[in-house]
């Protein structure tokens, strides 16, 4: 399986999972049509299944215009968004496997962002320099998370969790490019970290030259990213806390002021 990211609206990624022996593939939170239907037409691909991760607009606004081109595809989505997503064929549960391009991914439910936010992780995915795969639409960023729409501090915290206790080498495919401005965040609460510094002005080179900064992988996510490092002492020492919870909702207090 072959992961091809499609850019898309103003800073989002789409996924494009493709099996090139069997010419299918799969497409991961499609904020728009256009940009899928190019890159299937392109190698003459039929498209099978559409991953949702959660409900908004920039995640499934091109479901509908995808089923009408390839009217049997299967549309994954979280058994709590019900009626949120156009076109859902399968709800999901925590724990739940599904077969997609010839690969099996696990299902996570992590809350937080929306009361109905899933992610899917393949364990290993042929072609892919790490050893895993995980979508995580906008549950974990790179450098940062997602705000809190529909959900708790506890809940992230909780969701965060399962992610980071994935392998080290497992490739992270978050939704949009926002690593900069995270990063730069980042900064403000964790300034004494050397590998921080590093990422940053390697972030900042790679977009002024107009280049994707997605995937991340784990090890550099718990490296570099405060909401990962609720538990280290010099973030704690930065909000004053060391309640777990506490400490995460202080920093997303502070980075939604940011």
């Amino acid at each position: 399986m072959r992961i091809d990211c499609l850019p898309a609206l103003q800073d989002n990624y789409i996924f494009l999972l493709v099996d090139p022996e069997q010419h299918e593939a799969a497409v991961v939170d499609p904020a728009e049509a256009e940009p899928v239907l190019a890159a299937l037409d392109a190698e003459g691909l039929t498209l099978t299944a559409i991953l949702n991760t959660h409900h908004h607009g920039d995640h499934v606004g091109g479901n509908r215009q995808l089923l009408q081109h390839f009217p049997t595809v299967t549309v994954y989505a979280s058994a709590v968004d019900r009626d949120r997503i156009p076109g859902q064929t399968v709800w999901l549960q925590a724990g739940d496997r599904i077969q997609v391009c010839g690969q099996t991914a696990e299902v996570f439910f992590v809350p937080g962002h929306t009361r109905g936010h899933v992610a899917y992780y393949f364990e290993q995915v042929a072609g892919v320099e790490a050893r895993g795969a995980l979508f995580c639409g906008d549950t974990l960023f790179a450098g940062g998370c997602g705000r809190l729409f529909e959900g708790t501090p506890a809940q992230m915290l909780d969701s965060l969790q399962q992610l980071r206790s994935l392998p080290d080498d497992t490739a992270v495919y978050c939704a949009h490019e926002y690593t900069l401005n995270n990063l730069r965040f980042a900064l403000t609460v964790d300034p004494d970290n050397l590998e921080l510094r590093e990422r940053y002005q390697a972030v900042a080179i790679a977009r002024q030259q107009g280049l994707a900064t997605i995937p991340s992988r784990i090890d550099l996510e718990k490296a570099t990213n405060p909401f990962l490092r609720w538990d280290q002492p010099a973030v704690q020492a930065t909000v004053h806390s060391v309640n777990p919870v506490q400490t995460f909702a202080r920093l997303r207090g502070l980075k939604d002021q940011f």
